[in-house]
């Protein structure tokens, strides 16, 4: 199986993007025919948009990561779906870590917090610790990005030569 063939087995069909209530509001730009396509370059993108987009420490990274995805014209689903890397369950340790590395980066001390979401949260304790959470979410973002794009071509350069050496070394069929 190739990997074009199981990302189309994953992603969803493009009408159920167009149709999904909190990207219908994009309009007609969601029907580029670049947002769908799904080569090396637009799944790459479309994978270093959405890593960037999970750091975001906010409940609108789908809809920053779509929109991202439409200004660039990379591949709008795995934009989307890969925001999803942080979730209810994972972004309290994601958070957590990011926190962790910038406070280690700005040389802050660093204070024992939970994570919520709620509006109680935002005015006793991040702004206290807005800072080193936000760098920390940057530059993860940066890293996280830069590592999906670079290995996607990476691993869609090594499937397609497989792909060639297998067909060199394949017997040529009878003709008849």
């Amino acid at each position: 199986m190739s990997l074009r063939s199981l990302l189309k087995r994953i992603l969803p069909e493009p009408h159920r993007v167009r149709d999904h209530k909190h990207l219908r509001w994009f309009g007609a730009w969601l029907h580029d025919p670049n947002l769908w396509h799904l080569n090396r370059h637009s799944a790459a993108g479309g994978i270093a948009t959405g890593l960037f987009c999970a750091f975001i420490p906010l409940p609108i990274h789908m809809i920053v990561a779509a929109a991202v995805a439409i200004l660039f014209r990379v591949n709008l689903p795995l934009a989307v779906l890969l925001t999803w890397i942080t979730n209810p369950f994972t972004f309290a340790p994601i958070f957590l870590f990011a926190y962790t590395v910038g406070s280690v980066l700005l040389q802050e001390p660093m204070q024992v917090i939970t994570f919520e979401f709620s509006f109680r949260w935002l005015q006793e304790i991040f702004v206290h610790i807005w800072q080193p959470l936000l760098l920390g979410c940057f530059l993860l973002a940066v890293l996280s990005s830069l590592a999906g794009y670079f290995g996607t071509i990476l691993l869609w350069r090594i499937l397609l030569v497989r792909k060639w050496t297998q067909r060199k070394t394949r017997k040529p069929r009878k003709r008849g």
